[in-house]
């Protein structure tokens, strides 16, 4: 029986995973805790095997007014958490960063690929990284996740957009385009066999397949009963507007190398395809 402490008691990837655990009750006892105050600091961590970092600031606008939150709460206050879990005797600590630590909207990821976020929101993330990895030892274990797009019933961000935008357009351009995503359930069985086996490393977890958008637009659509026309008309004035963060985060390709996932990915012990993904996200 491992006990797991979620810090992010609001958030949505430390929801469902506390949901998905609780699919094995002899097998794990998860709490989760608010950050939001000073509260935490009083609770106990030496009861627990692992913490699993999820809280932190993401899906708002950055603006110069708060670009400080950023590194107060997703640096700042990540390191203070994990250094009170190293210190009262956690086995190990898993912090969710971000693909976000590249600062690149289109192109392929691999083992040879920059760091240079341009947000705050990956810059914070990057740090808040290299601060805790220094904290792990031989019985403090760190796992870094840098989960691409996530996406499932309940989410938010691009996906709940598109999804939107799949129910109210007749017609949707037809771009070629590849990139890495991850559907709830699937990130939450990979960080279960994290769980499982004490892991310690940098990982890239993503769905087995890449996904294209024209393609999901359109699955989306059927799974609500509407045809959507999918069409080549618009894809010159897409060309000419690629530099469009917007237009570059919905066109364009980014992905994780799949070699880069491979080990990442072998751990799960299965995947709910795409197809399905979609299906249980829109119902």
């Amino acid at each position: 029986m491992k006990k797991i402490l979620i810090t992010g008691k609001n958030s949505y990837v430390g929801r469902s995973l506390e949901k998905w655990l609780r699919n094995y009750p002899n097998s794990y006892l998860i709490d989760s805790i608010n950050l939001r105050n000073d509260s935490w600091k009083e609770k106990d961590f030496s009861e627990y095997d692992v913490v699993f970092h999820v809280a932190g600031i993401a899906h708002i606008k950055e603006t110069k007014e708060n670009a400080h939150l950023y590194y107060k709460v997703n640096r700042d206050l990540a390191y203070e958490v994990a250094q009170k879990a190293r210190i009262e005797s956690v086995k190990q600590f898993i912090f969710l960063s971000s693909m976000s630590v590249y600062g690149i909207e289109t192109g392929v990821i691999d083992k040879d690929s920059a760091l240079n976020p341009k947000s705050n929101y990956g810059k914070s993330k990057l740090e808040a990284e290299n601060l805790i990895t220094n904290l792990e030892d031989s019985f403090f274990k760190v796992a870094i996740l840098r989960p691409p797009m996530i996406y499932g019933k309940g989410c938010k961000g691009n996906y709940t957009k598109l999804a939107k935008l799949a129910l109210k357009t007749p017609i949707f351009p037809d771009i070629d385009n590849e990139r890495s995503m991850i559907y709830i359930d699937n990130l939450s069985e990979f960080v279960k066999c994290l769980i499982d086996n004490c892991s310690s490393g940098l990982f890239f977890p993503q769905n087995n397949d890449y996904v294209n958008t024209s393609k999901m637009v359109k699955l989306i659509a059927k799974k609500h009963g509407k045809k959507i026309l999918l069409t080549e008309l618009f894809n010159p004035l897409l060309t000419l507007m690629k530099r469009n963060e917007t237009v570059s985060k919905v066109f364009g390709s980014l992905t994780y190398e799949e070699t880069l996932s491979k080990n990442s990915n072998a751990q799960i012990n299965s995947f709910v395809d795409f197809e399905e993904s979609i299906r249980l996200t829109e119902d």
